[in-house]
């Protein structure tokens, strides 16, 4: 599918800064989550954790729990029917059976009539543990003599959450030659090469190599893994209320889970109080399966301390990169080790990994190998852009040591050997990159004073700051875009609206942007689009929400069946009106001819004619459309950081961001995107991560130990849209959700370099670790 846009049309609704749709009700605290609903006879499920990371369970006594009057039942692995219990997936087999194998992993589930006697029911269950030898640093677990985290069959998938649509990287150069001597531990392997990786480093002038580390993020979305469902009195038919970023996919889960057909699991689409990729299915199975057991409808909604032991966080990742360069900052070589922890099952998506460190900058000699580990943890998800936080930290720091041993300007080291439209890709499927915007934001984050002026803002530091050293940063990231297949239909109402009903659902404004483009393409404003979600069984297919995929693979479903409305809305108006559908325009929500003044129709009579026995039938517009690439999107972000050599604190004063968006179908949303990114990458520099001591036990299972970002860490934003138009995307527009969260760990470690001459190796840049390096 192939646009022609033009960048330059002054379209009427799409990029008009247009008001969220759901805004009031989220503010006005009406709008209503999965944890919110009742239903008669409800009950309360919660969870036995382990609190060791790996142990064999030798015995579970629940009598206690079951002597507290309102448990209505415990149910362990050897109790709760699942019919595929024994599949090596986390989802489907959510109960220990036999063994543990991190802390926090669940045992057993009490169900009881409040939420409270649940977890009266759940501190009375007696588990009799035998500790097992524990894994825990990723590096050690791929050591042929490392102990075994858990039993595992060999041909395990391991596949990053949401799917493969998550990313678009096709099957980017994969090799497995030689068979080098590794742990079972490891269980995902990737090599990515091209040209001569040993004639490169004897062409480069300057060589770097540098080790990184990152930590276990949480997604640390508001509203905790949640899920309502509710069974028939047969117990055949389920209704699931879930806050999941996948109403398909939850659907075949559950019936899945329950041997059952895929029609007799109803999802009902519900608001998702935050999900980041951590919501793409976790805790449905479990749900499903209770429910069937009980006979009643089951509420599972984890606690935040349940959400940070058991929940599905961005993977730790130790990663290597060696870069060579000319005296003229041509980078002529890069290699690259990349492990990433997947904790106890797989899923960190090593080969999504090296693709992204390989798809920033041109290199004609690469060798890029990428590793998946299992350890004692809580295993891993898709948390903002998987695997891109990282390996972008990890490059673009060694890219500023690399220029400053050629005494070169990282911004025109980057200008020189970033990625263009019409370079190679490395992905097989679309061997050359289409149009991307990577220079355009280096020249925009260029002309921005803090930038063009950064000697005077780092000489001027105000009064509260004296003694503190500033520093000005730079970094750049990109992801390649999902794909996906989507379908929408567009109904023409009698009072002249019409209903677009889609299969998404909506997590940062999607629908409001959805509306805009249905608007667009009947000539009507967003007040006469209504955006409606019905259940499974009848809503028409979309996949998953995520991977920044949402308006770009949705866009067009609802683009084509909001054409076709439109065309269906001409066809009857011509009859009535006795002219040619050429000679109609729709304006102010009425059918005219052009240049004939007074002659029209409204679409309320129109909707009328249509429905009462009209030769055309009702206006009912199908749009279906297969996306079979992504659109990749690239982000260049500036920092200026405030760092205090006598503590090691760190303060951002300053950000900007300038990404390419394509084109912003409502440029609010998509500012918003980039200020909420921004601060989760300031995070990911600062503050989070989970953190394990020696026998695997999680040191940070609340929010009084998992630090994030507050108000006053955050600082002023300034986003700079760029708009190098898609040629597939609604529009122009491409994904916005993943890039912003990509640049902020590197450009905050390049500013402090910057300021105090260490460059950090790890996140998070804790004011003791930033201590340490200084002395």
């Amino acid at each position: 599918m192939t646009q022609t846009i033009d960048p330059e049309k002054n379209y009427s609704a799409v990029g008009k800064p247009t008001r969220r749709m759901d805004g009031e009700e989220k503010l006005t605290g009406r709008t209503r989550y999965a944890g919110d609903l009742s239903f008669p006879g409800l009950l309360h499920a919660r969870m036995v954790l382990s609190p060791y990371a790996h142990a064999r369970i030798l015995g579970i006594d629940s009598s206690a729990a079951l002597a507290i009057p309102g448990v209505v039942a415990v149910y362990t692995a050897e109790t709760l029917k699942m019919a595929k219990s024994h599949e090596s997936s986390r989802s489907q087999s959510p109960l220990a059976r036999d063994e543990t194998f991190w802390s926090g992993h669940p045992v057993a589930v009490v169900l009881a009539e409040t939420e409270a006697l649940a977890e009266d029911g759940a501190a009375a269950v007696d588990v009799d543990y035998e500790p097992l030898p524990v894994v825990i640093d990723l590096v050690a677990a791929m050591d042929p003599s490392s102990p075994l985290t858990r039993p595992r069959k060999e041909e395990e998938p391991s596949e990053i959450a949401g799917g493969g649509t998550h990313a678009d990287v096709g099957t980017a150069q994969v090799e497995d030659e030689e068979q080098e001597k590794l742990s079972p531990n490891v269980t995902d392997r990737a090599h990515m090469h091209s040209g001569d990786i040993e004639a490169g480093w004897r062409e480069a002038d300057a060589v770097i190599e540098r080790t990184y580390r990152t930590h276990p993020v949480h997604q640390s979305y508001l509203e905790p893994q949640s899920i309502i469902v509710v069974p028939d009195k047969a117990g055949q038919q389920f209704t699931a209320y879930a806050s999941s970023q996948g109403l398909f996919s939850a659907r075949s889960d559950m019936a899945g889970a329950l041997d059952l057909p895929e029609r007799q699991i109803r999802v009902e689409p519900m608001p998702i109080g935050g999900a980041f990729g951590g919501k793409f299915g976790l805790v449905e199975p479990l749900a499903a399966a209770l429910a069937a057991a009980i006979r009643k409808p089951v509420r599972l909604v984890y606690t935040r301390q349940e959400d940070l032991l058991a929940g599905n966080p961005a993977p730790q990742a130790v990663m290597t990169v060696k870069l060579g360069a000319k005296q003229d900052g041509t980078l002529v070589a890069m290699q690259a080790k990349l492990i990433l922890d997947a904790g106890a099952f797989s899923g960190a998506a090593a080969g999504l990994a090296g693709y992204l460190i390989s798809s920033v900058y041109r290199c004609p000699n690469t060798d890029i190998r990428a590793y998946e580990v299992l350890t004692n943890k809580v295993s891993v998800g898709a948390y903002r852009a998987p695997g891109a936080p990282q390996t972008a930290f990890a490059l673009e720091s060694a890219v500023t040591e690399l220029c400053q041993e050629l005494g070169m300007d990282p911004l025109e080291f980057r200008k020189k050997n970033a990625l263009r439209g019409g370079d190679p890709s490395g992905n097989r499927r679309r061997p050359i990159l289409p149009p991307l915007g990577l220079i355009e934001c280096l020249e925009s984050v260029e002309q921005h004073p803090l930038w063009k002026e950064r000697a005077a803002q780092k000489a001027h530091p105000s009064a509260e700051l004296a003694g503190w050293k500033i520093g000005i940063g730079l970094a750049v990231g990109g992801w390649p875009g999902g794909n996906d297949v989507a379908a929408a239909a567009c109904r023409l109402e009698s009072d002249g609206t019409v209903s677009v009903v889609i299969g998404t659902v909506d997590l940062t404004g999607s629908d409001t942007s959805l509306a805009l483009i249905a608007a667009e393409g009947l000539g009507l404003n967003t007040s006469q689009v209504n955006i409606a979600h019905d259940a499974t069984d009848t809503m028409p297919y979309s996949g998953a929400t995520g991977g920044s995929k949402t308006i770009y693979s949705m866009g067009p479903a609802v683009m084509a069946a909001a054409q076709d409305a439109r065309q269906q809305i001409l066809q009857i108006a011509s009859d009535m009106l006795e002219a040619s559908v050429e000679d109609l325009e729709i304006e102010n929500g009425a059918v005219a001819v052009k240049g004939v003044p007074g002659k029209s129709l409204t679409l309320q009579k129109i909707a009328t004619a249509s429905t009462s026995y009209s030769r055309r039938g009702p206006v009912y517009g199908q749009g279906r459309t297969p996306i079979p690439e992504g659109s990749p999107m690239y982000a260049a972000h500036l920092a200026k950081v405030a760092v205090d050599p006598e503590t090691g604190e760190v303060r951002v004063l300053e950000y900007v961001a300038a990404q390419d968006v394509g084109r912003a179908i409502n440029p609010p949303a998509v500012e918003g995107q980039i200020h909420g990114g921004v601060a989760q990458g300031i995070g990911w520099a600062l503050l989070e991560g989970l953190e394990y001591d020696e026998n695997g036990q999680a040191l940070t299972a609340t929010f009084m130990d998992y630090a994030m970002p507050h108000s006053f860490d955050v600082p002023n934003i300034t986003p700079i849209l760029v708009e190098v138009p898609s040629g597939v995307g609604p529009y122009g527009a491409k994904g916005v959700g993943e890039p912003p969260v990509i640049p902020v760990a590197g450009a905050i470690a390049n500013a402090i370099y910057d300021a105090v001459g260490v460059h950090p190796s790890e996140i998070p840049i804790t004011p003791e670790r930033l201590f340490t390096a200084l002395q």
